[in-house]
């Protein structure tokens, strides 16, 4: 009697294992659900159930059909991302014709100096400059010329009620320079990394009001700004974005060709 009970068991074990669904057969849901979320237009989504299909090593038809998915879906992706990439450049030839383009031996990247601000750099004067390097990193830089010494090492740009500051950049710093022209002096301090804090935005921002500029030291230096001037922030801002943009869709190029075998 008991060994026939331990028959029976051992077939029900063998039973419940056989209706136990197959690596195929659990590939075979995750490909389905792949080709749902592809119609709904979730790429990202259906590129992840694809690949979970490695989890099931025996599945070998499913495997192979994720596999010819996955580069049909990479296909169509990187169409598309050459599309939008040709269509960004006709965007930053076109921004770009804005600007001068430089490069010293000094600079490691091309600069783009708006050409409006460049016509009125001349000495004499003192002025904030917007320019952009073909990273996309703006770059902002107030430039005083006059008899006294100002030590400044900030700038705030303001009216009225509204205001923006940059960070300090102290005298004698790399970033802070002083020099003398005839009985004159002249100070440039660039805020570099980020110490502009926000002020290039807020001048593009606040370009239809009349936007006055302090620069802030042991004495203090006022301007108000040019046309130009708020014309360069709104455009280098516009060119920054472009130009960062096009080089992360030049990477996921590159990213979606290794998935792709060649022709």
């Amino acid at each position: 009697m008991k060994g026939y009970t331990a028959i029976l068991f051992l077939v029900f074990v063998l039973l419940l294992m056989s209706c136990k669904p197959t690596d195929e057969e659990k590939a075979a849901v995750r490909l389905n659900n792949a080709k749902f979320l592809l119609e709904k237009g979730d790429t990202i989504n259906a590129l992840l159930q694809l690949d979970s299909i490695s989890f099931y090593p025996e599945a070998k038809y499913a495997a192979n059909a994720a596999k010819n998915l996955a580069i049909e879906i990479n296909f169509s992706l990187l169409k598309r991302k050459e599309i939008e990439l040709d269509s960004l450049k006709t965007k930053i030839a076109f921004v770009e014709t804005a600007f001068d383009k430089e490069k010293t031996e000094f600079d490691r990247y091309t600069q783009y100096i708006h050409k409006k601000q460049n016509q009125q750099n001349a000495l004499g004067r003192s002025f904030i400059k917007i320019q952009v390097d073909e990273r996309g990193t703006i770059f902002l830089s107030s430039n005083y010329f006059g008899k006294s010494v100002l030590n400044h090492y900030a700038l705030r740009v303001y009216d009225g009620e509204i205001s923006a500051k940059t960070d300090s950049v102290p005298v004698g710093s790399p970033e802070n320079h002083q020099s003398e022209f005839l009985d004159y002096k002249w100070e440039k301090v660039m805020y570099l990394n980020g110490k502009d804090a926000g002020v290039v935005q807020f001048i593009a921002d606040n370009a239809d009001r009349k936007l006055k500029a302090v620069f802030i030291g042991r004495q203090q230096q006022f301007i108000e700004l040019a046309p130009w001037d708020k014309q360069a922030a709104k455009d280098a801002i516009a060119l920054a974005e472009a130009l960062k943009k096009r080089t992360d869709l030049q990477n996921q190029i590159k990213n979606l060709q290794t998935k792709i075998p060649a022709q």
